[in-house]
């Protein structure tokens, strides 16, 4: 058995074929009601990357055949001791020392750029809902729906910013998490998808493979988060038009504000400093990361990534009449691929201005929004870390339920 990592070579086609092929593979394996995984949004990462965002993509050759796979983002502008790791093994090809393979690997130019720690995330068991707290007047504290280093969403789940990794191999170690870690195998993940890859289906125990493979690693659960969706064939539109005129009632001094994909001008530099708020309001667990520093030239560079991925973004935002200042935002996206899913991304509200159910003002309009350019829009996904009560007391008032359970784990180098 012969078996040769190397990086990948952005004019290789054959390759980057097969790649493509092992991540939609392995991600119709661990998250089956999520939309195909995205083409462009797949290969973005090696030509239209984000800013501050440096990706190394290498290939496991198996005797010739490519057999898997795996994604480092290294991060120059913020937390640079932090890494985001993508790692994903074909499923006919595992449980022969692939992953480890290509995590000892990752795990060599990682120590050589410097870095002190890797986060990823991986496909867990739904764990039974905690009582909800009611949600409350304040905006409460910020909608994480990408994970930390997700700046520009590539991984699973689509998020905001780059995936801080996944981990979905075996438990012998295939992993593939997104991002941060990613052991085992998206988006804000542009995204919020999982970064293919995610569980990698479940041990013959009934142990999900990729926390097998992390925990086997050495990693350490960070943060909980759970998958929830809302049906939108389900939508109780009268309730959402009740709570919209409660939410406004509540705003008073606040107007809102539309925008699709790029924000207006004269709101960037606040739209920068809600990115830059987002990971030092959301809950965190025991992830080691720390608030970015986000300007307006950061912003428009991520905007023009999402650009070159086709992602559809609608945005609704709050402005303080008295100030003039937006101070609240919600963001969903649309993959290039799909007219019937998005991702809810974004939703944060500045602390001096808490207290006026922006958070939920700022939702819930965004979705009437989004469905009056996108009508065949079927189901929207967001994640939420387990601790968010406010958020998720949000989510569920208008109809989003738990789909999916996900942990983020976090490796020391």
């Amino acid at each position: 058995m012969n078996l040769d990592i190397a990086a990948i070579d952005p004019t290789d086609q054959p390759t980057l074929d097969a790649a493509y092929r092992i991540a939609a593979t392995v991600e119709a394996m661990d998250a089956p009601d999520l939309p195909p995984l995205c083409r462009r949004r797949f290969e973005a990462p090696l030509r239209h990357p984000m800013p501050g965002i440096d990706t190394r993509w290498s290939v496991a050759h198996l005797d010739g055949v490519p057999v898997g796979w795996v994604r480092i983002n290294l991060h120059l502008l913020d937390n640079t001791e932090n890494a985001s790791i993508e790692l994903v093994v074909d499923p006919a090809y595992r449980r022969r020392g692939v992953g480890r393979a290509l995590f000892t690997h990752a795990r060599e130019l990682l120590r050589e750029a410097g870095c002190k720690r890797v986060v990823g995330s991986a496909v867990a068991a739904l764990q039974p809902p905690a009582p909800a707290s009611p949600a409350s007047t304040s905006g409460g504290p910020a909608d994480r729906h990408s994970r930390p280093g997700q700046t520009g969403a590539e991984g699973p789940g689509e998020p905001r910013r780059e995936a801080l990794g996944e981990l979905g191999g075996e438990a012998s170690g295939e992993p593939r998490w997104e991002a941060p870690g990613e052991l085992g195998g998206e988006a804000s993940g542009e995204p919020g998808r999982k970064a293919p890859g995610g569980s990698g289906g479940r041990m013959p125990g009934g142990e999900l493979a990729g926390a097998a493979f992390a925990a086997a690693l050495g990693a350490k659960v960070a943060l909980v988060d759970v998958r929830r969706r809302l049906d939108v064939a389900a939508l109780d539109r009268r309730r959402l038009a009740a709570l919209l005129t409660d939410a406004r009632s509540a705003a008073a001094g606040y107007r809102t504000v539309r925008w699709r994909d790029l924000p207006p001008e004269e709101y960037l530099a606040d739209v920068a400093h809600l990115e830059g708020r987002l990971l030092a309001d959301a809950p965190m667990g025991d992830l080691e990361w720390e608030p970015e520093q986000v300007d307006a030239e950061r912003i428009r560079g991520i905007e023009r990534a999402l650009d070159a991925r086709g992602v559809r973004r609608y945005s609704v935002a709050a402005v303080h009449e008295a100030s003039g200042r937006l101070v609240g935002w919600s963001l969903l996206s649309l993959a290039a691929n799909t007219t019937r899913h998005a991702w809810q991304q974004i939703t944060i509200v500045d602390p001096a201005h808490r207290g006026h159910r922006l958070g939920l003002l700022c939702k819930a309009e965004n979705l009437t929004h989004t469905l009056a350019y996108e009508p065949e829009l079927q189901a929207i996904d967001t994640y939420n870390a387990a601790a968010n009560s406010h958020m998720i007391a949000i989510n569920e008032q208008l109809g989003f339920r738990p789909a999916a359970g996900s942990t983020e784990w976090q490796l020391t180098i």
